[in-house]
């Protein structure tokens, strides 16, 4: 669980909130899983499965002051403002950011050329978050950002450039997309009181609204998956959306034909509704305590926010490393959060991590990329992966922060036949085998880094 910590801003309008306290109420990891029946969808999914590393990109309203993504507009116990504004002032502050949001150096190609110097090799962009605000040209809502400050810019069709900028860099794609919508009236409708994240009228007593509400998400699901190109994952969040929850149903079944319609195979990712929409699960900001034998995805920013925030704290290249090195031990994906500048660039702080996240995976990904699990795991500090068509180990010792490399590294299974290499540059190292146990010997002058030892 998240260390509980809080953010505040004085921007004029002050909010805090308390990040973290809420990951348990709503992102909670489904205790089942489904196969697909589609075997399309199980043939993306396996392909998925190897790509091992993405990137998610959360870009809205709320990178204009630099705050929390848009839970500040939800009344909610873990979230504060300040108490000389009123809430309606509030929203209308928060709302008219959209007149605000002018990103003149919006530069996708760079975003996807920092990404592919990390070694990344999929990205799920958000097309809206919860605030409802669209980062392309909805023909459902003016609420876009093809029609308020960006309006006038050759460029306004925001998510057109971003995947194209990727699809040029050979990324498989994915679109995230916000189940509830905050700035629709027909889910937050005015004649009643907002409370809380769900829906703010009994769909029972206003079976119409509720039916407008499934018409206009289906509408923008069909824009995004059928005028931008192949899409390979639509990535759904909100998960208390769910006809279990006070009659949410927004008929997954049709959502499904939609995608699926445009997008022949798409991965669906239903996050924390399990059953046949919910295609891998999505832990976020935590790992699995062990491995898991189904497709999952660990989603964790690289700082500790996931939309762009002023001085941030980010993590260091080694600790994304590390936590990569254990997802994949584990049989799961990592895919790492980057908030790009309310001018539309990924800051020069994040990019030099990438670059060096990348530099790592460059000597070291066959370690990682096209592997699979082995049941024996873990031994300390040494986690194993292991060749898909099962002809090698790897063996890669996580250095932790502040950590020195050891000079003899220690594994008791998973032992050498003929040789161990270093996966860098091939080179055999020393090493010793007695009974159950190899300690292997590393050669002097290495680099203060992760390293990954191939077995034979």
């Amino acid at each position: 669980m998240q260390k509980t910590r809080k953010i505040c801003l004085a921007l004029g309008l002050a909010v805090c909130l308390t990040v973290g306290a809420q990951d348990n109420e709503i992102h909670q990891r489904s205790e089942t899983y489904e196969w697909p029946t589609d075997q399309l969808v199980v043939k993306n999914l396996k392909a998925w499965q190897d790509l091992k590393f993405g990137v998610l990109f959360h870009w809205g309203l709320y990178a204009v002051p630099g705050m929390v993504e848009s839970w500040a507009i939800c009344d909610e116990n873990w979230i504060t403002r300040d108490s000389t504004r009123t809430y309606q002032q509030y929203m209308d502050w928060y709302f008219g950011l959209a007149d605000e949001l002018k990103p003149t150096k919006f530069d996708p190609t760079q975003w996807a050329e920092a990404c592919s110097n990390a070694g990344m090799k999929y990205m799920i962009f958000t097309t809206k978050h919860h605030d409802g605000f669209c980062m392309w040209d909805s023909q459902e809502t003016d609420f876009t950002i093809a029609k308020h400050a960006f309006k006038d810019d050759p460029r306004r069709d925001v998510l057109k450039y971003v995947l194209d900028a990727f699809r040029q860099k050979q990324f498989t794609i994915g679109t995230y997309f916000s189940k509830p919508d905050w700035h629709s009236q027909y889910y937050w409708w005015d004649v009643y009181a907002k409370k809380g994240r769900n829906v703010n009228y009994p769909v029972d007593q206003h079976p119409w609204r509720w039916q407008q509400f499934k018409k206009f998400t289906h509408n923008q699901m069909n824009e995004i998956l059928s005028r931008y190109g192949k899409v390979d994952i639509l990535w759904l969040d909100g998960g208390w959306v769910a006809k279990e929850n006070r009659g949410q149903d927004l008929d997954m079944p049709e959502v499904a034909r939609i995608a699926r319609k445009n997008q022949p195979g798409i991965i669906i990712v239903d996050r924390t509704i399990h059953g046949p929409y919910e295609n891998y699960q999505t832990p976020e900001r935590t790992i699995p305590e062990t491995q898991l034998d189904f497709p999952w995805e660990s989603c964790i920013p690289l700082s500790d926010d996931w939309g762009w925030v002023p001085r941030p704290r980010f993590k260091s290249p080694e600790k994304v490393i590390g936590t990569l090195i254990e997802i994949v031990a584990k049989g799961g994906n990592l895919v790492l959060g980057v908030g790009p500048t309310p001018e539309g660039l990924i800051e020069p702080e994040s990019v030099k991590r990438l670059n060096a996240i990348g530099a790592w995976l460059k000597l070291n990904g066959k370690a990682i990329y096209n592997t699979t699990i082995t049941p024996y795991y873990n031994e300390g500090n040494v986690w194993f992966t292991k060749a898909k068509d099962g002809s090698r180990y790897y063996a890669i010792y996580r250095l932790n922060d502040g950590e020195k490399l050891p000079t003899s590294i220690t594994w008791s299974q998973n032992l050498p036949k003929k040789a161990i290499r270093l996966v860098s540059n091939s080179k055999r190292v020393k090493y010793k085998l007695q009974g159950n146990q190899v300690t292997v010997f590393l050669p002097k002058q290495l680099p203060q880094q992760s390293i990954a030892l191939e077995i034979e």
